[in-house]
């Protein structure tokens, strides 16, 4: 029987830590915050992936913005905008 996972394809890599970092992933493992250290790096890549495409995002409507000169919206609709699609 063959059961399918999201992660079926993933590669296996080394990589080098410094101590600290060594050792703070195995704290978190330790505390059961992670199964293993593999899944905490993922875990992290995943939030800077995130994070990226969020300032990405954020570059381009800073950049339309610029081009599209001024607007009516109060400062309270431009931010209640931009959370909502961020969120989104």
């Amino acid at each position: 029987m063959y059961i399918y996972t999201k992660y079926a394809s993933m590669t296996r890599q080394s990589i080098s830590l410094t101590a600290p970092n060594d050792a703070w992933l195995k704290e978190q493992v330790e505390r059961q915050e992670y199964a293993s250290k593999s899944e905490l790096v993922n875990d992290l890549i995943r939030q800077a992936r995130k994070q990226q495409d969020q300032m990405d995002w954020l570059r381009t409507k800073l950049e339309e913005a610029e081009k599209s000169g001024f607007t009516t919206d109060t400062q309270a609709q431009i931010l209640a905008q931009s959370k909502a699609q961020l969120d989104g």
